[in-house]
This record gives structure tokens, C-alpha cells and sequence, in this order.
């Protein structure tokens, strides 16, 4: 049988609200950070929730036992925090997750460590995916260290039409947990309608593009 890509949208009215914070272009900075660290916490919960390893114990109370489960912390998880524009997203999810390894790359060239545990769980998370380039490329390198399929989920703030049919012909057994699939991107690489420009608008100012471009 067929892989296809699978993209989850929580029909959450939290999600939806968030998510038209970031949307509105009069959000000031600081609301805008709120909003994105809240879409990270809410789409990572959705995320882990069939995601997780977990295990069945015997819990002994003040009055009785009883069965319960705990998360495995045997299996290793590996976060993968795709460029500057995933801070806000990552910092909402920080703590949701258990114990976790966690790797901050470059969205242009995601260059990865030696000595991945090739057990290891992979949570990536990106602000958007417009072309899918960026985040084609990571899952690729990730692939050649033997980590790909079930075990990686990709959580986006939003994603756009054509890097959803990019990566669903690169990577057809991915599951990608966003807020909003977006149609279009436009001329610039930007997604129509869009959530803005995330760096700018997570970091106060058109400044960090002038910085970037001059390091």
C-alpha cells in the first residue's frame, strides 16, 4: 500500500486563536512571541500524543494499588531546531517534552553531529514550510543517519501547498502537525496569506535581517 504524506490540523479554538494573532499584522511584538510560544505548546502536546514512548507500571498509592504508565525514558528523544525563526515555537514546547537532546541548525545548510543514537525519536521544529527546501534538506541528512519514518514528527506553525507536495514526494511516510495550510507563496518565497516575516517579528525588528546578512 501507498505512503502518503500525512499533515495533522487540530480543529483546537486555541490553535485558531493563536494562530490569528500571528496572522494580524497590528500584533506587537511581544503578543506575537505569546502567540507563537503557544501554538508550540498546543501543536507539541497534539504531536506527542500517539508519538511518545510510554510504558504500563504498578503504582502503590496511600490507599491501594493500581496500574498506571509513565513516559520511557529509555528511548532517546532528539529535537532539531530548524533556524532562528523556530525559537518561538521551541520555546512554547520546552516544557511539554521530557528529557530531550536538542540541536540548533542553520536553516541553510543543517549540518549535524556525529554520534546520533540511531533509536532516537526526532521532533523538528520550523516556523514555516514554504518551499520545503530548508526542511527537505534536514530530513535528508537525518535520513543518512538512519533516522527517518515513524520516528520523526515535524511540528510547523503554518505550511503552504507547494512545500507540502514536495516533501510528500521525498519523504511520503512523514507526519507534519502545523496550525494552517496556507495555498499559495508568492514571488518571494513567502507564504500567501502568511503569518509576516517570523524573525523580524519575533525579535522586534527589521534589524536582525541587516545583522544576519553581515555575519
Amino acid at each position: 500500500m501507498a505512503m502518503t504524506l500525512r499533515v495533522v490540523v487540530p480543529p483546537h479554538p486555541l490553535i485558531g486563536h493563536w494562530l490569528s494573532v500571528l496572522r494580524d499584522r497590528q500584533t506587537p511584538a511581544p503578543l506575537y512571541v505569546t502567540a507563537s510560544n503557544e501554538l508550540g505548546r498546543w501543536l507539541t502536546y497534539e504531536a506527542l500524543r500517539q508519538w511518545l514512548p510510554h510504558r504500563a507500571v504498578e503504582l502503590e498509592t496511600d490507599n491501594g494499588i493500581t496500574p498506571g504508565q509513565v513516559v520511557d525514558g529509555s528511548v532517546p528523544i532528539l529535537t532539531c531546531v530548524l533556524g532562528t525563526s523556530a525559537l518561538g515555537l521551541w520555546d512554547g514546547a520546552r516544557p511539554v517534552l521530557p528529557n530531550t537532546r536538542v540541536l540548533h541548525l542553520d536553516d541553510g545548510d543543517p549540518q549535524l553531529p556525529e554520534g546520533l543514537d540511531r533509536r532516537s525519536g526526532v521532533l523538528v521544529f520550523c516556523a514555516e514550510v514554504a518551499s520545503g527546501a530548508s526542511l527537505e534538506r534536514l530530513l535528508q541528512a537525518l535520513a543518512q543517519r538512519g533516522l527517518s519514518g515513524e520516528r520523526v514528527r515535524v511540528i510547523a506553525t503554518l505550511v503552504a501547498n507547494p512545500g507540502l507536495q514536495r516533501l510528500a514526494e521525498s519523504f511520503p511516510d512523514l507526519t507534519l502537525h502545523t496550525a494552517c495550510i496556507d495555498a499559495e507563496v508568492d514571488e518571494g518565497g513567502r507564504i500567501r496569506p502568511g503569518i509576516g516575516c517570523v524573525r523580524e517579528r519575533l525579535f522586534a525588528g527589521p534589524e536582525l535581517e541587516a545583522l544576519t546578512h553581515s555575519a
